[in-house]
């Protein structure tokens, strides 16, 4: 692999969700603790590894054997189909209302604003051939351009932070129907006519609670996953050291967390309390420049699709058949089985955010915390690293937090669907 381009592809994992995590609020600071734990596990994962071992699963394996090789593997393929699910939904709602504005359409009915048919198009004619790549190595050009279009996106929010007044104190109507920005009126909405609406739309509240709170965590931890590219990567590397894929892994976690950071605060900061689960959904759909960045999100998203797949069809071919050398059929028949399901789950799945807190919850701290330091226990050999050493201790610690914060969050998660007050909207 070309030296400037391992850290490129791991921000890429983690990048994709970026378009997810833009239901701003200045009070996220969890994103600190993830991003945190996020660095720590890379480095839980090399040291408990070797350079022979290629893939996360292998790991499970050398641990605990067949039950940890596919603890693994499910836990692998269970998040990166989420990954895809979600960029794929991205596509489904996002290039519908770009063609509409480009066209200039009314034609509501039209098939070419069908995001269903828009889907399968371009999974068909842009991912699918990308996926059917042998070696990740080859879209690593494509991961940086994908990597630029979100840099584009950053610097597109902070710019209209300084370009957009707040909605009411510039006589602005918004409509959270239309999610669109008209002109100037002389009234405010009758949905803000109390005396405090300017104080609570206008002003940054640094704590919100509501019901949505449950899934902020399961989806940062969503959004920080991608340690089991970190083994791929490492045996790819020129020169492949330990010290320099714990700096890749570094710069990738810490850049993107800056992003996700800087794009919630800009965010939140031009909308405060009307800001959307989608952040692009707040902008007018005509502003030209988020027009723009609507197309750039569109590529990004688009160009990692292959990128998260790649870790899927590793996961399955380390379960099914992990001894049988390279077949051109079944690496095939993996991609289109794999695109097609995720596709049909997209088309048919209304909420896409119940998908994202189940699996942030579930398979991300099995990813992030639980596995890692479990296989550093195991793996790590006694004569090496005794089990009441410290660094022994802190990786059990480390463990027992996954725990808890997945049996947290499952819990609020399925309180929030008891009571019935889950979103109605396309959500994260």
């Amino acid at each position: 692999m070309e030296p400037h381009l391992p850290w490129i592809h791991l921000s890429q994992i983690t990048k994709g969700k970026f378009h997810l995590e833009c239901r701003s609020s200045i009070s996220r600071m969890p994103s600190w603790g993830v991003g945190y734990w996020a660095w720590h596990t890379p480095w839980l994962i090399l040291e408990s590894s070797s350079l022979c071992i290629r893939a996360y699963e292998q790991l499970g394996f050398r641990a605990f054997g067949i039950p940890g090789k596919l603890a693994a593997g499910f836990a692998i393929t269970l998040q990166n189909i989420g990954a895809m699910s979600s960029y794929l939904y991205i596509i489904k709602s996002e290039l519908p209302t770009v063609i509409k504005t480009l066209s200039d359409s009314d034609e509501g009915s039209a098939w070419y604003l069908n995001g269903d048919y828009l889907l399968v198009m371009v999974t068909i004619l842009v991912i699918l051939p990308l996926t059917l790549m042998k070696n990740i190595g080859y879209l690593g050009y494509t991961s940086g351009f994908s990597l630029m279009c979100m840099v584009f996106f950053l610097c597109a929010v902070i710019y209209k932070k300084f370009q957009i007044s707040c909605p009411d104190s510039n006589g602005y109507h918004y409509d959270v129907n239309v999610t669109s920005l008209s002109t100037k009126i002389p009234s405010i909405s009758p949905l803000h006519t109390n005396n405090n609406s300017h104080e609570d739309t206008c002003s940054p509240h640094y704590i919100t609670v509501s019901t949505k709170t449950a899934y902020t965590i399961p989806i940062l931890a969503f959004a920080f996953v991608c340690h089991p590219e970190v083994l791929p990567i490492y045996t790819e590397l020129t020169n492949p050291t330990k010290e320099r894929m714990q700096s890749v892994a570094n710069l990738s976690v810490f850049s993107m967390f800056f992003m996700y950071l800087l794009t919630a605060i800009f965010g939140y900061l031009t909308f405060y309390g009307r800001v959307e689960d989608e952040l692009l959904h707040t902008y007018p759909h005509h502003d030209q420049l988020i027009l723009a960045v609507r197309l750039a999100v569109l590529v990004a998203v688009t160009l990692t699709v292959p990128i998260v797949h790649f870790p899927v069809r590793k996961a399955i071919l380390q379960m099914a058949c992990p001894d049988k050398p390279f077949n051109w059929l079944r690496h095939a028949l993996i991609a289109v089985v794999l695109l097609a399901g995720i596709c049909l789950l997209v088309i048919f799945v209304p909420n896409i955010r119940d998908i994202f807190g189940f699996v942030g919850s579930t398979s991300a701290p099995c990813l992030i915390f639980i596995f890692p330091a479990i296989f550093y226990i195991r793996n790590v050999p006694m004569e090496r690293e005794p089990l009441n050493s410290r660094q022994k201790i802190g990786a059990a610690c480390f463990g027992l937090l996954g725990v808890a914060f997945m049996v947290m969050s499952i819990s609020l998660i399925i309180t929030d669907w008891v009571a019935g007050e889950t979103g109605h909207g396309g959500g994260h």
